[in-house]
């Protein structure tokens, strides 16, 4: 058990870029400790390499299938958030590879080229080494990365916010909504701003993007309501700064700005209970 503990946040970490969902990671996990416990470990020469190679593979299953439950996912589709103001986030490209808008891209490439890209990128393993736990060849796995490079970089923002700056906008955007400023808040919006709510069919949001800067304006008009018990506060998750919004101490509402050039040109409510109950347990854990 002690064994496989020391690698337990690693695994996690992987497994999470590639499903984009903190439930479904843990899942893995603890599927991969269950291939551990049953396997004979003393025949195990590299057990980091062993983990890494078995949760990998169960998470490329569990992508397949997950595509195909999102297809029939009521209203847009977001990664489930993650607090990680506890979590050491050493290098620039661990904090990218957690954020929004890194997983939303990830969900355009193939299951294999997810893994590829995340081992690569994230976690600076060799083209040798992902071909051993992907079992392909080197040419294979660096053809694999080539292919989801180019179509990341055509989508990936080229000038988006340091992160001083998204806090800033951050706090600006609230201290807006919060007092009905509407002119203030439409300042702040990208002509094409696409508003998101994921709420799995579960409450009540939005069922398709609201596009353009007026009529988000408007959506976002609600974050001036005096519901009894609302709590509002920014904490950092995926490795931004993020809304967070407690009616009568429970988590409700994690909104995540992606902000270009200074203005936002993103708007992302994960409202899905189901999707908030792995973020609401750190928030307890840390309270």
């Amino acid at each position: 058990m002690a064994d496989f503990e020391q690698h337990r946040q690693r695994l996690f970490a992987v497994a999470y870029r590639l499903l984009g969902s903190a439930a479904e990671a843990e899942d893995a996990v603890q599927d991969t400790y269950l291939r551990w416990h049953a396997a004979d470990q003393a025949e195990i020469r590299e057990p980091a390499a062993w983990l890494t190679k078995v949760l990998t593979n169960l998470c490329l299953t569990r992508l397949t299938s997950a595509r195909a439950r999102r297809e029939s996912y009521v209203g847009p589709w977001l990664p489930e958030p993650l607090l990680t103001s506890y979590t050491p986030l050493d290098t620039a490209e661990l904090r990218e590879s957690v954020s929004m808008a890194f997983l939303l891209l990830m969900e355009r490439l193939t299951p294999a080229e997810r893994a590829v890209f995340v081992l690569r990128e994230a976690f600076e393993y060799s083209h040798r080494e992902i071909a051993d736990v992907l079992d392909l060849t080197e040419a294979n796995c660096q053809q694999l990365y080539r292919r989801a490079k180019q179509r990341v970089a055509q989508d990936r923002p080229r000038f988006d916010a340091s992160g001083e700056e998204k806090l800033r906008i951050t706090k600006n955007f609230l201290v807006a909504a919060r007092s009905g400023n509407m002119a203030a808040l439409e300042g702040m919006l990208a002509e094409g701003v696409v508003a998101w709510a994921d709420g799995g069919g579960k409450t009540r949001a939005a069922r398709k993007p609201i596009r353009g800067r007026e009529r988000a304006t408007v959506y976002l008009n609600w974050l001036a309501s005096n519901v009894e018990g609302l709590e509002i506060r920014i904490d950092e998750v995926n490795g931004e700064p993020a809304i967070l919004a407690f009616v009568h101490g429970d988590l409700t509402t994690v909104i995540n700005l992606q902000i270009v050039d200074g203005l936002i040109t993103d708007f992302r409510a994960i409202v899905n209970p189901d999707k908030l109950a792995h973020i609401a347990a750190q928030v307890t854990q840390h309270t």
